[in-house]
């Protein structure tokens, strides 16, 4: 495994949010969400942790607490977008690595973007690493929300599609599927992780891209790189991701669960 220490941890954390406004500075066991994130990635081999934000609230909010903060603009399309920017406020070198670890996932595990950040590393042609995990049921399969990775035998992502690729002829229906639950004990259907580590001299170059029309139709930024011929290496993850936090009942689970934790004396 490459040198999982020579990287650094940037939390995109916006303050708009169309299904939960204000949801980096929503309180979670006494703490805004997004210092829960920000420790998780203290907690990493990382050997910075960035938040970038374009909002003073939350700047105001972590600075006492010793983050480092980078005020961003307020109008990038995407959090791609974001860490271009905070790559190059920052001067980082081309082959600097820096892992996108998304404010609204208190509960990641650091050995995740541990992880990610050494498979970027370990493979020099690649521009992004990111991570899947198995498919286990069929209702996960058909989500659209759910996005699927299809990866060859060097672990390299061959597509990234929201529909449930690879298509199995034999099993064509959902009601095959659930008939033969069998059917999903492999690993060929893989589950993408949105946790990525990136290369800075990409993000440089990503910004000046159009969208692709794959990405248009798919509505998933990663097919850029892969339009424009870039590897991206895929790896499983080693332990399971937790959900993040996009509605009010995410956030009472999480509340739940970190409360609890807050009051047996755990992190």
């Amino acid at each position: 495994m490459g040198d999982a220490d020579s990287f650094i941890a940037v939390i995109p954390a916006r303050h708009a949010s169309s299904r939960l406004p204000g949801k980096p500075l929503a309180e979670i066991a006494g703490e805004p969400m997004v210092a829960h994130v920000w420790r998780r990635a203290g907690e990493s081999h990382a050997a910075r942790v960035v938040v970038a934000t374009d909002d003073e609230r939350i700047r105001e909010a972590l600075e006492p607490l010793g983050a480092e903060v980078v005020m961003t603009r307020d109008d990038h399309p995407s959090g791609t977008d974001r860490l271009a920017e905070v790559s190059e406020r920052l001067g980082l070198a081309d082959d600097a690595v820096l892992v996108n670890v998304q404010g609204d996932e208190p509960l990641i595990p650091p050995v995740l973007i541990d992880q990610v950040a050494a498979r970027l590393i370990d493979d020099p042609e690649a521009s992004i690493a990111t991570l899947a995990e198995p498919i286990g049921d069929v209702e996960t399969l058909f989500n659209p929300n759910a996005v699927k990775v299809v990866r060859s035998l060097s672990g390299r992502a061959l597509y990234f599609s929201r529909a449930p690729v690879p298509w199995d002829r034999e099993a064509w229906d959902r009601g095959a599927f659930a008939r033969r639950p069998e059917l999903l004990e492999t690993d060929a259907w893989l589950r993408h992780i949105g946790l990525y580590a990136y290369r800075a001299g990409f993000l440089a170059d990503y910004r000046d891209w159009p969208p692709s029309p794959l990405e248009q139709l798919e509505q998933l930024e990663q097919l850029r790189a892969l339009h424009h011929g870039h590897v991206i290496q895929v790896a499983l993850a080693q332990v399971p991701h937790p959900a993040g936090v996009d509605t009010e009942a995410d956030l009472a689970r999480v509340r739940a669960l970190l409360d609890g934790q807050d009051r047996s004396g755990g992190a």
